[in-house]
Order: structure tokens, then C-alpha cells, then sequence
């Protein structure tokens, strides 16, 4: 059964990007500095919901939008990569913001807007990153000897036209997401029935699997210690350092950068990869707070 998408509010809207609808929202006084939200795997623009009020309330223009196969987006069953991701925030940029902008980015988004930093520094003003991917998906080279193996017979799976859609309805199934989401955010209250349902909706749609599959096995882009040479804007790091999935033990080349001029990292306790969503008291007057130091 497909369920169809929700009709739109008021502040969510469509741009059409080579050829494909992109949902987007804005927030906050249009003259203030553009903040541009980006979602982790699977996540959407309702993943900023404790996030995006409270830096629009502070005088920020800010912006979030869902990628290219997730969220309210399109989902075309076609090659998926950060590369392509990449092409759309410096499109979206150029087209609605028309000035440098903060990169604010979760996971993959985090692993975005370093991208974006390192490769368009005329739209990037500073990213702030929180728990960063340190790619799309997993190298084979970084993978224990053991588990390459089964990496590789979890991609072809994935990819089979006769287990792949029999595997993909299991993991989407909702008790499924919830387990999942149990296991990376500490604070089980933050896990709730509109958190489930958000992760849920998009994969009700009919390429859900197909696009799932592209992504899930796509190549990994480009690693952090190759960006992060290139990188002269600011920086701010927050890290959930009960993270299961990116520990934060893995961050050690953002904590060397930290003693940078405009650059931080913030190791946030009993928290894990969605801080923004799991710990929004915490994280939304750290990134204010940040934000302000560029100003003055």
C-alpha cells in the first residue's frame, strides 16, 4: 500500500531542480545571516523541528531542505552520491540565498556541508557539524577483514530484485525504526511516535526500495582528513559522545582543528548522533552562541 505525502503547510514549499521536486522551508527575517539546515540518512526537513524557531527567532534567516530521495523530495530511481547532493545545495544556494551562508549538517548532512566548504568557499561562510559521517557508505579498505565479506553480500541483497524489496519492507517497518532509533539516541523520550513516523512516511513510497538500495551502496565520496586541509571557514564541532554509530573517538582530526581561530569542538555527554533532535536545549544556544563570536 502507498500512503500519500501530507499536503503541504504554509512554510514547506517546492523548487524544481533538474527536472526533480525539492521540498524546502524557510524561517526568520530574510536580511539575516542565511543558516542552511542539512539532514542526515533518511531523515527530512522535521528532523530541524526543535532547531529551526529558535535560530529564526534569534534573527536568522534559515533554511532546510529535504535531498534528493528522502523526505517530501522526489525519489528517482537513478546513481545517487554526495556529488550529486552537493550540486543541489550549491544550486539551491545560488538560487534562494545569493550570499555565503552557514552549513549546518547531521551525519551525511554534516559530511555535506564540509563538502561544501571545501569546494564552493564563495557560498560558505562556516559549517557547524554535528556527529559527521565519514562517508556515505563504507569503504571496503576501512572494514575488518572479516566483515568485507559480508558487507558485499549485504549490498548484493539489498540490490536483488527478488530479496531486496522482502529485506528493505523489514527495515522500514515502524517497531523496526523505533529499535533502531533506540539504540543511537540516549534520551529515549526524543524517540517518539512523530520522530517514527517522519523516518516511516517516505519509505511508503513505490521507488522507496530502489532508492534506498542506490544510496546504501553508493560510493563513499570523499573522507573528512581529504576536506579538511581545504577548509578555512569556521567551524564548529558538537559531537554526541554516546554515538554508536561515529564514535566519538573518531573525531580526533576535528579536536586538533579546534584551537583554530572561530573554530570549536563540543563533546556533548549522554547523547547520541542526533543531538539537535535529542538534546535541542543544549545545542540550539551552543550554535547561537557560536554564531554570535562571528558576528563581533
Amino acid at each position: 500500500m502507498v500512503i500519500a505525502a501530507p499536503p503541504l503547510s504554509p512554510s514547506l514549499q517546492t523548487w524544481t531542480w533538474q527536472g526533480h521536486q525539492i521540498q524546502y522551508s524557510s524561517q526568520g527575517p530574510t536580511d539575516g545571516q542565511p543558516l542552511i539546515l542539512v539532514h542526515g540518512f533518511g531523515a527530512s526537513i522535521g528532523h530541524w523541528k526543535h532547531n529551526m524557531p529558535a535560530w529564526a527567532t534569534a534573527g536568522y534567516q534559515v533554511f532546510a531542505l529535504d535531498l534528493l530521495g528522502f523526505g517530501g523530495s522526489d525519489k528517482p530511481i537513478q546513481d545517487y552520491s554526495l556529488a550529486l547532493w552537493e550540486s543541489l545545495l550549491a544550486d539551491f544556494c545560488q538560487e534562494f540565498v545569493q550570499r555565503p551562508a552557514i552549513f549546518i549538517g547531521n551525519s551525511i548532512g554534516a559530511l555535506l556541508s564540509l563538502m561544501m566548504a571545501a569546494n564552493h568557499p564563495e557560498l560558505t561562510r562556516g559549517t557547524v557539524l554535528l556527529n559527521c559521517a565519514g562517508g556515505l557508505s563504507h569503504r571496503a579498505d576501512e572494514l575488518p577483514p572479516l566483515l568485507r565479506p559480508i558487507m558485499g553480500t549485504f549490498n548484493a541483497l539489498v540490490n536483488s530484485d527478488q530479496l531486496g524489496g522482502l529485506m528493505f519492507n523489514l527495515v522500514r517497518r515502524k517497531p523496526q525504526i523505533r529499535r533502531a532509533l533506540s539504540q543511537v539516541y540516549r534520551r529515549k523520550a526524543s524517540v517518539t511516535d512523530e520522530l517514527v513516523d517522519m523516518l516511516h512516511g517516505p519509505s511508503c513510497h513505490p521507488n522507496a526500495q530502489k532508492v534506498f538500495a542506490a544510496i546504501l551502496t553508493a560510493d563513499p565520496g570523499p573522507s573528512i582528513d581529504e576536506l579538511l586541509p581545504r577548509i578555512n571557514q569556521p567551524m564548529l564541532v558538537l559531537w554526541g559522545e554516546a554515538d554508536p554509530w561515529t564514535p566519538v573517538q573518531g573525531a580526533k582530526l576535528f579536536q586538533d582543528r579546534a584551537a583554530l581561530p572561530g573554530n570549536g569542538f563540543i563533546s556533548i555527554p549522554d547523547t547520541g548522533h542526533c543531538p539537535h533532535d535529542e538534546r535541542p536545549e543544549i545545542v540550539n544556544p551552543l550554535v547561537l552562541n557560536w554564531l554570535a563570536s562571528l558576528a563581533g
